[in-house]
């Protein structure tokens, strides 16, 4: 496993397992699975409806708990101040734990504009010990300028929608000025179009890996975290046999070469869902 080191010193993993779209009765063995693959980072969130199960999973598994590194988030009807407090109360009760080590807002939906203040309930949080670290999902970088300008401490991670045909690299430059950590969802592209790509095939044949390993590698040599998900236990050992081969500068480059800003999942200008 490689590790980065977040802005307040916290090690995170660099590559983890992400749970969205799993059913929480399927969340128990696919995240058993992840940890006896060597997955250490657990990415759930309560939308997914599923932390209950990430928690029986995490309760049976003998990896100690100073081992782990689990993340949830605050869905968008819990933004503001009191509800997202409420809010992880709740998740930590379903997880099974005293605390997480990353708390996300989900979606900055700007039409409700609460995200300044649901940001300061995530700083309280980070103050009482509860959380070990905070940041958000999917904001661009008006959203993320106005928690500089208006909070106090800078997020350690921006996650946000990221795979070769959506490469967000001015987002990612201004995290990196900002010791922003990018984290990449959907980072296979939902298992989407980009790994028939003739260019990422064929490095994958080069190198003797799958695409799905490729792309990974991509985001990780991209220095961005990274949390495929998979409920196939073949699929998530795959996953994580990433470490025993690099990509040359020419591989990095003839990624890069096909973005297509590209996306899968809504512009989080526009997704205001409750």
């Amino acid at each position: 496993m490689q590790y980065v080191t977040l802005n307040n010193g916290l090690r995170m993993p660099q590559l983890g397992y992400g749970v969205w779209q799993v059913p929480d009765e399927e969340a128990t063995p696919a995240v058993a699975k992840a940890l006896e693959t060597g997955f250490r980072s657990i990415d759930t969130a309560m939308v997914y409806q599923n932390e209950a199960g990430v928690g029986r999973a995490l309760a049976k598994s003998d990896v100690p708990r100073e081992d782990l590194f689990i993340t949830t988030k605050v869905w968008n009807a819990d933004q503001g101040y009191d509800n997202t407090l409420k809010a992880f109360e709740d998740s930590l009760k379903r997880l099974g734990l005293d605390y997480v080590d990353l708390y996300l807002i989900h979606w900055p939906t700007p039409e409700f504009d609460q995200y300044v203040d649901t940001y300061k309930a995530l700083e309280k949080l980070y103050k009482d010990g509860k959380v070990k670290a905070i940041g958000v999902c999917n904001f661009h970088i008006e959203h993320l300028q106005r928690l500089l300008d208006e909070c106090e401490i800078v997020p350690a991670v921006n996650q946000v929608e990221c795979h070769p045909y959506l490469q967000q690299q001015e987002l990612k430059d201004f995290c990196k000025q900002h010791q922003i950590y990018v984290e990449s969802w959907s980072p296979l592209q939902q298992g989407g179009e980009v790994l028939k790509d003739d260019v990422i095939v064929g490095i994958a044949e080069k190198h003797g890996k799958t695409p799905a390993q490729v792309v990974i590698r991509w985001h990780l040599q991209s220095e961005s975290i990274v949390i495929p998900k998979s409920v196939t236990p073949s699929r998530i050992e795959e996953n994580f046999q990433v470490f025993d081969f690099e990509l040359s500068d020419s591989d990095m480059a003839e990624i890069a070469g096909i973005n297509r800003n590209e996306r899968k999942g809504p512009d989080p200008a526009e997704m205001n869902n409750r």
